[in-house]
């Protein structure tokens, strides 16, 4: 929400700057004659009508100016999604990026398994990984999944700490054996 404020503030401003630097380079440039420039000065000056609708307008791009130089100077927050724990001796931060690595090497230990991919999400109840695998097709698919899911649930918890709610082992396909075998005529 924030962001989207930035940007209306952005676009507003960079009208409000624009309009005022065009008024300022067709006077610069004589194209307006002098009478009027005077005359919108006198208003400015003794008129209220002109007046305080320019001095919020001034106000205005004061504010948003003061916004975007706070956003331009303040310490930026790390965008790494990262899984958060608080403890007696303080903070810990796990990238969501570390836990990935954990999982796709428990699951990697499993014999039968290939090309592994690790996708991570957090919820209330825990960690929630969907692992990607191939197997070889020589083992019991349904053992071999309940085998990753054990091996990365303990592997998580026993590492990181953090529970870990559901492991889902999608098998995307079967590799075939690349042993050939002799021929002997």
């Amino acid at each position: 929400m924030v962001k989207i404020l930035d940007r209306l503030l952005l676009f507003i401003y960079t009208i409000l700057v624009g309009v005022g630097l065009i008024y300022i380079l067709v006077a610069a440039f004589g194209l307006v004659p002098f009478d009027t420039a005077s005359d919108v000065l006198y208003d400015l000056y003794y008129e209220g009508s002109t007046a305080y609708p320019v001095i919020a307008l001034s106000l205005f791009a004061l504010l948003v100016s003061c916004r975007f130089f706070y956003v331009a100077v303040r310490r930026g927050r790390s965008q790494v999604p990262s899984i958060d724990q608080r403890t007696d001796f303080g903070d810990i931060r796990i990238s969501l990026e570390t836990v990935e690595n954990l999982s796709l090497k428990a699951a990697s230990r499993i014999r039968g398994v290939k090309d592994l991919k690790a996708r991570i999400s957090v919820t209330d109840a825990g960690l929630e990984i969907v692992i990607r695998a191939l197997v070889d097709g020589e083992s019991s698919i349904p053992d071999l999944s309940e085998e990753v899911q054990r091996a990365v649930k303990s592997h998580l918890e026993e590492v990181t700490g953090i529970p870990v709610s559901r492991v889902s082992v999608f098998v995307a396909n079967v590799t075939q054996s690349t042993t050939f075998k002799s021929r002997v005529e």
